[in-house]
């Protein structure tokens, strides 16, 4: 929750007037006391640790959550159970390194929770290309970031800059919570 992906983006939402809460997996938290690298939790304990948070946070109410890769992932497993406003995933998992058969998109294809899905072009782990071809809820909006990888850091023979990709990223979560919100 502290990498500097998660600050600059949590800055610079929370920057544009919202109200921005962090919370980290226990595996990361393990990670971050001891320095030990170990696989994440179970699907059962990440999903409960996404609906311990929304809980104490008030509920879901006017909640818009959402994470990083699998931090988003996750979200979007639990989002239509908790009944949040919303969903924002930054650099959504479509598959595992390497796997592209490997689809994590099957709960996608009915998710009722509006979202936004805020992708670089170049992800290894879900393209532009790659996800031209997978079937996907109507309530989900995908925003490109060009040239970005999954922390939409571009190549520098693109001319575009990493700080400029994250300022585009924050753009498109901004409008999309002012939208979520609002209801508008």
């Amino acid at each position: 929750m502290n990498s500097t992906f998660m600050n600059v983006v949590a800055r610079g939402v929370a920057e544009g007037g919202i109200r921005v809460a962090r919370f980290e997996f226990p595996y990361m938290r393990e990670r971050r006391q001891h320095g030990r690298r170990r696989a994440p939790d179970s699907g059962p304990v990440l999903e409960q640790s996404w609906l311990d948070a929304i809980a104490r946070l008030g509920g879901a109410g006017r909640l818009v959550i959402g994470g990083k890769s699998l931090g988003g992932r996750i979200a979007s497993m639990v989002a239509d159970e908790a009944g949040v406003r919303g969903l924002v995933c930054l650099g959504y998992p479509f598959h595992p390194p390497g796997r592209p058969q490997r689809l994590r998109t099957r709960h996608l294809e009915a998710l009722r929770t509006p979202a936004l899905i805020v992708q670089g072009t170049r992800d290894a782990l879900g393209s532009r290309e790659d996800v031209a071809g997978y079937r996907l809820s109507s309530s989900i909006r995908i925003a490109w970031i060009e040239e970005g990888d999954h922390s939409f850091k571009p190549r520098k023979s693109s001319g575009r800059t990493e700080a400029e990709n994250l300022s585009e990223a924050i753009v498109h979560v901004r409008e999309f919570l002012a939208n979520s919100l609002t209801g508008g």
